[in-house]
């Protein structure tokens, strides 16, 4: 079942692309969960502070605020009646509106503002839970039946334009600051990423910097702890390797004693097979042994090439001619080379060794396939290229990544038909990346391709 595909980035909303970049940056969540934290905190105490002023201002301003619009209704009504000349010379002197509505007189001071939300209806279940309070303090009715309503004049209060733009700035500048100061302080992690990927490459000289090494932080810590880490990895590497080359060199005196003893033994009818079975296995254990050093050497930092000017085309044409003595089917590889193919300073004995591994392993796993194997030798302005495919059954995709592991084989069974113990494309890898190379696996559909890049200069 196939998996949905991802949206490219260039095809996606800004939302997503900004949903996305911060599900994956940990700076840019800090960063937004101290400005939540900051709008959280200043909206508490902001409505902390005006819960309780508030009270106090109404337990201790209201009784004032009455008795004031108590003495201004008075004014503006002599003999129980409004003026509206008492209320007009009222607006021109105070920023106040005043609204009288009855029977005889309906007039508003300042008709082009929006009235109050407690003014709009005088059905009490259309007002909010505070309306009554400012209808009791701000509300009077006269001798004749007219009511008063006072309110704050709007215009007396032009808000500034300019307060807005500089709070907005003001809060993005702390933004910037913030995140500056959040990058700089995670900017550890990303040394700490890169230094566990050098680990993972088998690149243990540089370690991962630790600031403040005398008092570390956290980060610190982790660095440190990383660091260690990689130095015992890198001792057990170096240990294995160094007991792999003993167990080799110590072996090959034995094998070569045990070879002389079976070439020795007579020739007669009833001791050929099992002397010829012996000589096939001690062969197959000196070439694993061979294997096994040769990978040794190429897997350290100070792999000596021997390097001199090579025609890859001849020598890939002297391999094949040695492997159609062991295979029967290596006389049908098709061997395809580019034209005008410069000599390029190789290490020659290192490049017939990953020229042989690589048309063994595709001769043995093509099966009985129609199709020839087929070696492709070329060049682009960079590179020289090299291509072995066969069409055989290729490997899953998920062991694709460990093709090219030591000792890993896709088969559980290692018999002779199928191959060694999986060192051959390991030493493949290894000779390419010795001569500062590329070396890729991938599935043709059918067989298995693999693919070499070697530079120029």
């Amino acid at each position: 079942m196939s998996q949905p595909a991802h949206p490219c980035p260039q095809h996606q909303r800004w939302h997503q692309r900004a949903r996305q970049a911060v599900g994956h940056s940990i700076k840019l969540r800090l960063v937004l969960v101290f400005l939540l934290l900051a709008l959280a905190v200043t909206a508490t105490f902001t409505g902390g502070a005006q819960g309780m002023f508030s009270g106090s201002w109404r337990d201790a301003a209201g009784p004032l605020l009455s008795d004031y619009v108590d003495r201004v209704a008075a004014d503006l009504s002599p003999g129980g009646s409004p003026s509206i000349d008492r209320a007009r010379a009222l607006t021109e002197r105070l920023p106040v509106t005043v609204r009288i509505s009855g029977a005889q007189i309906n007039w508003q001071s300042h008709p082009q503002q929006r009235l109050p939300e407690w003014m709009h209806s005088e059905d009490s279940r259309h007002r909010w839970a505070g309306d009554e309070r400012w209808q009791r303090l701000l509300t009077r009715t006269t001798a004749d039946g007219h009511r008063l309503q006072f309110g704050i004049d709007e215009q007396a209060f032009e808000p500034n334009p300019y307060a807005f733009g500089i709070t907005l700035g003001i809060l993005l500048l702390l933004t910037l600051l913030a995140f500056l100061y959040v990058r700089r302080l995670l900017r550890p992690l990303d040394e700490i990423r890169a230094g566990a990927q050098r680990f993972g490459e088998g690149q243990f000289a540089e370690q991962i910097p630790v600031c403040h090494a005398e008092r570390p932080d956290e980060l610190g810590q982790l660095a440190q702890t990383i660091n260690t880490m990689g130095h015992d990895i890198h001792q057990m590497l170096e240990a294995k390797r160094a007991l792999l080359l003993a167990i080799s060199h110590e072996l090959r005196s034995p094998l070569t004693r045990a070879r002389l003893n079976t070439e020795l033994l007579p020739e007669t009818a009833e001791v050929m097979p099992q002397r010829d079975a012996l000589l096939r296995d001690l062969q197959e254990m000196a070439s694993l042994i061979s294997d096994l050093l040769e990978s040794e050497r190429l897997a350290s930092r100070h792999a000596a090439l021997h390097r001199e000017a090579v025609d890859l085309p001849v020598l890939a044409g002297e391999v094949i001619r040695e492997l159609q003595v062991k295979h029967a089917q290596a006389g049908s590889i098709q061997l395809q080379v580019a034209a005008g193919l410069p000599a390029l300073a190789l290490d020659p004995a290192r490049m017939r060794l990953l020229l042989r591994n690589l048309l063994d392993n595709a001769l043995r796993h093509s099966g009985d396939t129609a199709q020839p194997v087929e070696l492709h030798i070329r060049q682009d302005q960079q590179a020289l290229l090299i291509e072995v495919r066969d069409y055989g059954p290729g490997v899953p995709e998920e062991q694709l990544a460990q093709l090219a592991a030591p000792f890993f084989r896709p088969d559980a069974a290692r018999g002779r038909t199928t191959g060694g113990v999986g060192l051959g494309l390991y030493l493949c890898r290894l000779v390419a990346e010795a001569h500062n190379g590329t070396f890729s696996l991938a599935n043709a559909r059918p067989g298995l391709r693999v693919s070499l890049s070697l530079p120029l200069h």
